[in-house]
């Protein structure tokens, strides 16, 4: 029986990055996709990850293990550590949309820049890297630029126009050793960006799938 992944949705165009990772990376998991697009409103109106939400995110998460879920992956980075309640609640893998893209970057050298759309996701993703770090034992650090109206124009279905914007900024972080793009929807932009700069540039989509498939194996192996 094919292993069945929730994705955890709080924006609609996060999900079809995350389609397409899976297509290519392991096309054998069965997906089913949870979408509370209230989650990032609320997020942005609120500023703050209110206990109010946290409780929220957590109930939503907890409906999708009564699925029958073999692994749960959250595709919005606004919500660490309502992820991180949620992991604690669950038997099964439950994983952040950042971790093992973080993993590649500190890979490729110290000084990591990230190129995110959407500002009430970066104090949390900050945190979720320097704490990522710390475990790693290495030393690197984080420049963000938030590309403004980019996130805007995707949700209005110009994903052409918030490309360009997303791939304007990037040169700013040509002197970093890598260029995360933040979130699972900024990935689409992911070709103009590697025509504008020469560093790497990783995005999260592809990188979650094969470590949650390994998460998914690995356990069933147990």
């Amino acid at each position: 029986m094919a292993p069945r992944i929730v994705l955890l949705h709080a924006t609609p165009v996060a999900m079809q990055p995350i389609q397409t990772a899976f297509e290519q990376r392991w096309p054998d998991a069965e997906t089913v996709n949870l979408l509370d697009d209230g989650l990032s409103i609320d997020r942005a109106r609120d500023g703050n990850l209110t206990p109010a939400m946290i409780e929220r995110f957590v109930g939503f998460g907890q409906y999708g293990a009564r699925m029958g879920a073999d692994g749960i992956l959250v595709t919005c980075s606004a919500f660490g550590p309502a992820i991180e309640r949620l992991a604690g609640s669950l038997p099964v893998p439950v994983l952040k949309p950042n971790e093992a893209m973080f993993e590649a970057a500190i890979a490729q050298g110290s000084r990591i820049g990230m190129l995110a759309t959407f500002a009430p996701s970066v104090s949390t993703m900050t945190d979720e890297f320097d704490e990522y770090v710390s475990r790693s034992g290495k030393h690197a650090t984080l420049t963000t630029i938030v590309v403004d109206d980019a996130m805007k124009l995707l949700r209005a279905g110009d994903a052409d126009s918030h490309n360009r914007l997303v791939a304007a900024r990037a040169p700013e972080l040509r002197d970093c050793d890598a260029i995360l793009l933040a979130h699972f929807s900024t990935s689409r932009a992911a070709e103009k960006v590697r025509e504008a700069v020469a560093v790497p540039v990783l995005t999260a989509p592809h990188a979650a799938v094969e470590r949650m498939r390994t998460l998914v194996e690995n356990l069933n192996e147990a």
